[in-house]
């Protein structure tokens, strides 16, 4: 690793779209430090990426329910790389199936603590890291376009990721002119077993631009405000328009 090098710290990064955004920062000749809860095993289209590429990578694991593993994530990086990273991408994710109706103190507990409190103590931690000279040093959270027409589907999660993303406008009048912070909101990317073919046809064609994001477009978007030296306090949605659009329920259920 050389000394002009960025590093980047994405969580989540050894599987799906935070993979997909570790593998574009890969290819923008990021090195990398990927995180993951029960391991940091780099899924098999990341690990050749990152062989091919040959950039400077570590895995780290971090239980982000466990206080004690939360603190130790960004000196265990700085120890392994010898530096503070440069971009901090907040992508790891706590996804449940809970309404009004449903959802209990633990779920909100649980998802507060990964999709909200989290990226706060990580970017203090961030934050505070010796480095020396000037940097471009950027926070990225992951958001999701739900936020702009909300529906009572993941109820906790969608409270936890309003507060990611009033967090975002705060740390970026914060940390400014020395840290930009920003975040990328997603639309449906990766589809799941829950998802039949024909229903992701009518999604896409259901879409103000007739399509769904490709995780490359999310990854994109990241890669773009990592290197955006004028822009801090923004969310880009990568959504095929969707945030213009009232769905009344989560995309699965439509």
């Amino acid at each position: 690793m050389t000394p002009a090098q960025p590093l980047a710290l994405v969580t989540g990064g050894h599987r799906r779209l935070g993979a997909r955004i570790a593998m574009r920062l890969a290819r923008a000749g990021y090195a990398l430090a990927i995180h993951g809860r029960h391991d940091a095993e780099p899924h098999p289209f990341l690990a050749g990426c990152l062989a091919e590429t040959g950039v400077p990578w570590a895995g780290f694991v971090a239980d982000f329910l466990d206080d004690a593993e939360v603190q130790g994530l960004m000196p265990a990086v700085i120890a392994q790389f010898g530096r503070a990273p440069d971009l901090l991408v907040n992508s790891a994710s706590l996804f449940g199936q809970d309404r009004l109706d449903t959802v209990t103190p633990s779920d909100l507990a649980d998802h507060f603590a990964v999709n909200a409190s989290v990226p706060v103590l990580l970017t203090q931690a961030f934050v505070k890291a010796d480095r020396s000279g000037p940097a471009n040093v950027s926070v990225v959270n992951i958001l999701d376009q739900r936020l702009a027409q909300p529906h009572g589907d993941q109820l906790a999660y969608t409270l936890a990721k309003y507060a990611l993303e009033g967090f975002t406008k705060i740390a970026a009048r914060e940390l400014a002119p020395h840290v930009r912070v920003n975040a990328v909101a997603p639309g449906l990317t990766l589809v799941t077993e829950d998802y039949a073919e024909a229903q992701v046809d009518r999604l896409a064609a259901s879409m103000p631009l007739g399509r769904l994001p490709g995780t490359e477009d999310v990854a994109d978007a990241v890669l773009y405000l990592a290197g955006a030296a004028a822009v801090t306090g923004q969310t880009v949605y990568v959504d095929g328009g969707a945030h213009m659009r009232s769905f009344a329920r989560d995309f699965m259920h439509l």
